[in-house]
Order: C-alpha cells, then sequence, then structure tokens
C-alpha cells in the first residue's frame, strides 16, 4: 500500500533552534539504534517510521554500526526512504555517527580522518543517500590528535557529503577543545549527542554550560535509561524486555532494587500530573530550554505515541521539581 503522509503533520509538534544555528529540530526525534536492524520485522517498524513522520518527527538519527548486524540499519532505512519517502527528503534531518567498532583491522574504529571518511562513504552507499544533515564523531579517541578528527569532520563538510558536524559522548572539557577547533576551521559544531537521563545526570557537571556558551544544540540518548524510566521495570523484569535478554545494553544486574523504587517514586508524581513515568521523564528533559531534543528509541507504534504525548506538559512546578530532586539524590 502507497504510504501518503498526514496533512497535518506539523500541527502539534514543537521545533527548537538547534544552539545558534539555523536549523530547527523537533522535540522529539526517532532514534534507529534498536528495533531497526536485520534481526528485526520491516513490517513493525515501517509503520514506527511511518507515525514518526505523521507526527512532526523530521529527525532520524542512526550511525554506521546500528543493527543488527552492523550497517543493517541504515541498509533498511534506506529501502524504506526510497520506498516510502521519496519526494520527502527535504523535510527530513537524517544523521548517521562513526567512532566505535564498525570492520577488522585499524582503519575500522575510533576517530582517524581514514576511519571517518571511509565509513560515511559506507553509510551514504547503505541509505542511497548523496549527504546526511549531521554526521557525528560517535566517541572520543584517545590516541588520535583531536585536530584530525575534527579537521575530517570539516572535510567531510566541505565535500558535501554532510550539511553540519556533531560530536556524540564527548566531556565538557574535550567538547570545548573540539568546538575551538570545528570553528577555526569555519564548520562550527552544531549539535552534541550526550547519555542524559534522570538517572544519568553527568551532562549537569559543565557539559550543558559549554553548549550554551559555544552556541552547540544538546539532544540527549537514552532518555528513558533503556526503559528503567517507564512503567515496564515497575513490578521486576518481564519476559522479553530488555533486560530480561542476555544481550544488549540493558542488564539484569542494572536493574537494582534502588532503581525501581526511585521509578515507582517517579510515577507516583507522575500520575499526579496526569503523565505515564516515560511521558514525565522525557518532560523534565526538555524544561531545560538547552535541550534541542530528546532522542527516543521505540520497538512498537504504540511505544512512540506514548512517548509523543509527553509534549503536552513540558513544565514543572517548583514543588514537583524538589521532589523529583528528593527522589533522585
Amino acid at each position: 500500500m502507497t504510504y501518503l503522509p498526514s496533512k497535518d503533520r506539523y500541527k502539534n509538534m514543537i521545533y527548537r533552534r538547534c544552539g545558534r544555528s539555523g536549523i530547527k529540530l523537533p522535540a522529539v526525534s526517532l532514534g534507529l539504534w534498536h528495533n531497526f536492524g536485520g534481526v528485526d520485522v520491516m513490517e513493525n517498524f515501517r509503520k514506527i517510521l511511518h507515525l514518526a513522520f505523521d507526527s512532526g518527527i523530521t529527525h532520524f538519527d542512526l550511525a554506521n554500526n546500528y543493527g543488527p548486524p552492523p550497517g543493517s540499519a541504515e541498509e533498511n532505512f534506506g529501502i524504506l526512504l526510497k520506498k516510502d519517502f521519496q519526494g520527502y527528503r527535504d523535510e527530513m534531518i537524517i544523521s548517521s555517527k562513526a567512532g566505535y567498532t564498525m570492520w577488522d583491522g585499524p582503519y575500522g574504529d575510533w576517530g582517524s580522518k581514514k576511519y571517518l571518511v571511509s565509513s560515511l562513504d559506507q553509510s551514504l552507499k547503505r541509505m542511497g543517500l548523496d549527504y546526511v544533515d549531521i554526521f557525528y564523531h560517535h566517541r572520543p579517541d584517545p590516541e588520535t590528535p583531536l585536530e584530525e578528527t575534527m579537521s575530517a569532520l570539516d572535510l567531510i563538510v566541505r565535500q558535501g557529503k554532510a550539511l553540519y558536524a556533531g560530536v556524540s559522548n564527548y566531556p565538557a572539557d574535550e567538547a570545548e577543545k573540539a568546538f575551538a577547533i570545528l570553528k577555526r576551521l569555519g564548520t562550527p559544531c552544531l549539535i552534541h549527542q550526550p547519555k542524559y537521563s534522570m538517572f544519568e545526570r553527568w551532562v549537569e557537571g559543565g557539559l550543558l554550560d559549554v553548549l550554551e556558551k559555544d552556541g552547540v544544540g544538546c539532544i540527549p540518548f537514552s532518555p528513558l535509561a533503556q526503559g528503567l524510566l517507564t512503567n515496564k521495570y515497575l513490578h521486576g523484569i518481564p519476559e522479553g524486555s530488555r533486560a530480561a535478554k542476555s544481550t544488549g545494553f540493558l542488564q539484569e544486574g542494572q536493574v537494582t532494587e534502588q532503581r525501581v523504587n526511585q521509578a515507582r517514586q517517579l510515577n507516583d508524581i507522575a500520575s499526579e500530573r496526569g503523565q505515564t513515568l516515560a511521558q514525565m521523564a522525557l518532560a523534565w528533559l526538555l524544561k531545560d530550554q538547552r535541550i534541542t531534543s530528546v532522542l527516543i528509541g521505540t520497538s512498537r507504534p504504540e511505544q512512540l505515541a506514548d512517548s509523543l504525548k509527553c509534549l503536552d506538559n513540558i513544565t514543572f512546578s517548583k514543588e514537583e521539581l524538589a521532589k523529583i530532586e528528593r527522589i533522585l539524590k
């Protein structure tokens, strides 16, 4: 069946300026880290992409190694771009990244110019694109000079293979140096993608201040702490959940009694606000104007629809914020 996007797709989404750039991103963006790989069901993630676009989500975030197997999320996204979204490319912000292991040998990992340029060439082929809107260095490289990595991002933008440069997982001091190099080269950093949630708050120790000072946007990944900030684990570990699987990034040991107790207390506050825990956790990040967008993953269209309702209430009273702080400390 031919997909026709909703005519009202821009009606209910909030769009926020990304740092001091000309780009605005939707307050909720879709990440394809999980659930879009070769092991997943295409008809399911096809429905997720349709709902996302129909809801005003214009930003789709990928990386070279997303799958599994690595590369398959980009391949699948490319297939659906061609099949369902031809003619809508200019309404989308598509990003990819390189920085983690992608292929064997010394040139398939970290931050050399060789790796970043080669990796993006492969990503563009997999997705059937001439360019991505944002290309990120995925993590700092302790061995490659920062000048080389940043000059690779600058080169990629000058080649027209990406419109903007970004970094991910960079601590505040390293990020500040990276921003200075990129600015000097004439390709200012557009955006930083850190791990940030109610349960992971390292960015508050300086990074958000650096982003504000340098006019760089912020798009947190894992804003729901891999599902811990949803109602999924309030009563233990359900079958088929991420924590129940032996592989993956959320392991059973991370679902601690302390975290479950915190989630239950937070869930009570969310209920008083008329929200689910997931909706409140996303709204809690978006209350800060330095946050451009929250990057969510989803395994079902219903999950995405639920998360989008966070936009109905992104303001908090002082009392609510104080209660949340007490729980999180």
